[in-house]
């Protein structure tokens, strides 16, 4: 009888050190809510490089993630769902913007915050977006001299 206690109190450890370890990721990671949050959106030329669950970033700190991707068909554009906490007022004449980590990081969603005193709205969609650049297409205009591959 005193091994089946053991064999429960070990089991019981090894749980809630499972849950702890669960809690941690979630906080960490960004998983979990640490308040509120509404959602905006956005419609991009090229949305390459970012997904659901990607960082939406103010000022290089994350304020939220990407909800949401899709083709719009009527404008042939990238339209993407992303939250912002709650705490975060975004101006109405801001611009977001899809940037890179660097040559070898990833790409985040960048909210360039305008000078209106006026904010965006729940659900509202912000007009002025910047798309991914290709790094391919950059490195090609460098190595032909500048020129436009397609005019030769």
């Amino acid at each position: 009888m005193s091994e089946s206690k053991t064999e429960i109190l070990v089991g019981g450890v090894v749980l809630a050190l499972a849950a702890g370890f669960l809690v941690y990721a979630g906080k960490t990671t960004g998983m979990t809510r640490a308040g509120g949050e509404y959602a905006l959106s956005a419609s991009f030329r090229s949305a390459d490089g970012i997904s659901v669950g990607t960082d939406v970033r103010l000022a290089g700190v994350k304020v939220g993630r990407v909800m949401e991707i899709k083709l719009d068909p009527e404008t042939y554009r990238a339209s993407a769902l992303f939250t912002v906490q709650d705490a975060i007022k975004v101006p109405d004449d801001s611009a977001i913007a899809i940037s890179s980590e660097g040559l070898l990081g990833g790409n985040f969603v960048e909210i360039l915050p305008g000078g209106s005193p006026f904010y965006v709205e729940p659900g509202d969609e912000i007009e002025f977006t910047q798309g991914s650049v290709s790094l391919v297409s950059l490195l090609m205009k460098f190595v032909s001299g500048g020129e436009d591959a397609t005019a030769q």
